[in-house]
């Protein structure tokens, strides 16, 4: 009898964690996250490289400069974002940002570009912030994300405000631009973090 009773209520247990694994399963593939920065190190999530780049390097009127900071976005005491300090007041045509390699992932299974991001109040910090997604033949596709504070806030785009991408199947970047047309004030700094391809 007693063995009956544990078997049952082993039988019970494993049923009880197959529905939580399952539970999992599905929330995990709603969301692919690209990169959490919880490292506080390079690479991405899915093994990217990323980065600061600029118009020009030997300009030293304008650039982007990155670096980690223990502000997660999720509010994870150990976790991280990147911080972006960017400068597009020069003289010249200026433009510069961050890039992130994204491997060629098939985005089929989802239909948004998910991330959080937020200003410096201390510093200054733009409203709007270009976001490009590139496909396979490295053509950009771009959206302009706007009411940027200084809180953490969730931006979720809709794969099809890309325009310029038809074909989901292998991405091969994610690309943030400052630039002098967009960024006001044109000094400042901008804190990402959490990027994902969502299905919602």
């Amino acid at each position: 009898m007693k063995s009956k009773l544990f078997l049952g209520a082993a039988l019970a247990a494993i049923a009880i964690l197959s529905s939580a694994s399952n539970q999992f399963a599905m929330a995990a593939g709603n969301e692919l996250v690209i990169a959490d920065f919880n490292t506080g190190d390079k690479p991405s999530n899915i093994g990217g490289d990323f980065g600061a780049w600029n118009k020009d390097p030997d300009d030293n009127t304008q650039k982007t400069e990155m670096k980690f900071e223990s502000d997660d976005a999720l509010g994870d005491t150990t976790g991280y974002s990147i911080r972006l300090d960017y400068d597009v007041d020069s003289p010249n045509p200026a433009y510069n940002g961050f890039w992130m390699k994204l491997k060629g992932i098939d985005a089929t299974p989802y239909n948004s570009l998910t991330f959080y991001v937020k200003g410096d109040a201390k510093t200054g910090f733009t409203k709007r912030l270009k976001i490009e997604l590139k496909d396979k033949g490295n053509k950009p596709s771009a959206y302009l994300v706007g009411n940027i504070t200084d809180k953490w806030q969730k931006v979720s785009i809709p794969f099809d405000r890309f325009r310029r991408i038809q074909d989901w199947t292998s991405l091969s970047e994610l690309v943030v631009v400052f630039d002098d047309m967009n960024s006001n004030p044109k000094t400042g700094t901008i804190y990402i973090d959490q990027i994902a391809l969502s299905k919602e």
